[in-house]
Order: C-alpha cells, then sequence, then structure tokens
C-alpha cells in the first residue's frame, strides 16, 4: 500500500501520531515528531504532485504497466495505469508462472501494446526476461528494476522511499517513450 504517495502520507502520520502520544510525558520530544512528520509530510506532497504532473499527460491507453507481480495496486489505482498483468500469478514470490500462464501474458502484453516488463529489485528477474523476450518488448530488471516489496540498499537509487519512487516513475516513463520533468530541488537527497 505504500507505494500511493497518499497512503504514505497517511502512514506518517499515524507513525507520528503514536510516537507524540507516547512520548506525551517529554513534550519537547512530542513536538519534535509532530514537527518532523509535517516536514516529511510536505516532501510526500511534493513527491504526489510530480509524479501527477509527469503521468497525468500521458494519454489513459499508454499508461500500462506489467511487473513481476502485483505490488504496484495501490500504486496504478492512484495514478490512473493499467495494470495489464503480473509475471508471477501469485503473492509468493517463490512461485513460478505455467507455460499457459506465460503464453496468456504473452498474449496480454501483445494485444494491449506494453512495451516493458519490470522485475522488482527484491525478485529473481528470470520469468520477467522470458516474457519480455517472448513478447517481443524490453525487460526492466538489475538496477533499472522496480523497488515494490523493499527498499534497496545504500547508495542505490532505491535507497529511501522518496528516491525510490522518484527512480520507479522515471523508469516507467521511460517505458512509455516519455522523458520526466526536472526533480524539485526539495525531492533531491
Amino acid at each position: 500500500m505504500w507505494t500511493d504517495v497518499a497512503n504514505a502520507e497517511a502512514m506518517t502520520r499515524t507513525i507520528a501520531a503514536g510516537l507524540a502520544a507516547a512520548s506525551a510525558a517529554d513534550a519537547d520530544r512530542a513536538a519534535a515528531f509532530t514537527a518532523n512528520a509535517a516536514g516529511y509530510g510536505s516532501t510526500l506532497a511534493a513527491l504526489d504532485g510530480w509524479i501527477r504532473t509527469n503521468i497525468d499527460p500521458v494519454p489513459a491507453a499508454e499508461r500500462l504497466l506489467v511487473s513481476n507481480h502485483d505490488a504496484f495496486g495501490y500504486f496504478t489505482a492512484a495514478y490512473g495505469i493499467t495494470y495489464v498483468g503480473s509475471v508471477i500469478p501469485s503473492f509468493d514470490d517463490n512461485a513460478e508462472p505455467s507455460a499457459t500462464e506465460i503464453d496468456q501474458l504473452v498474449t496480454k502484453i501483445k494485444a494491449t501494446g506494453v512495451k516493458a516488463v519490470f522485475s522488482e529489485a527484491s525478485i529473481s528477474p528470470k520469468a520477467a526476461d522470458t516474457i519480455a523476450r517472448q513478447a517481443g518488448v524490453t525487460v526492466y530488471s538489475g538496477d533499472d528494476a522496480l523497488y515494490g516489496d523493499s527498499l534497496g540498499p545504500a547508495g542505490s537509487d532505491g535507497a529511501t522511499y522518496v528516491a525510490s519512487q522518484l527512480h520507479n516513475v522515471r523508469l516507467i516513463l521511460e517505458s512509455w517513450g516519455r522523458v520526466p520533468t526536472a526533480v524539485p530541488a526539495d525531492l533531491r537527497e
């Protein structure tokens, strides 16, 4: 659910409220939690604005996504993206798609005009590579994989929540043949 920035904002407020309540005896700490949450909330609002500024101009028929598994349901719903399908047909990251499921996804990719299949940073790209090759589309994996279920290591494009969202949106836009606008200074980490 964290792939929808509005949900991340709500989680930030909830966590801060809980920490502030737990620190009620220490007014300075409680105030710090509240202030930090407000500051991060502003950052998240700027991130959501940047994402919308870049995705909204893309015609709805071109807003298509295929990834390893449906970790992006909240993201696609929030930003009006059609989730065409997933490489792994279940929420078990170790599951392997059957030959029939691979054929069905390849057919959907070709029928809808999807231009790329995205692997995710925390999941083996093997099946995504196979499906992309069979469909004749680009596969995004390795450093170009999406961050959905986890963040990346320190120093990677997915080291923080904001960085991971910027990374994901840049790559998705690239797969659609779009160039994102410059990242606002307050989002650069």
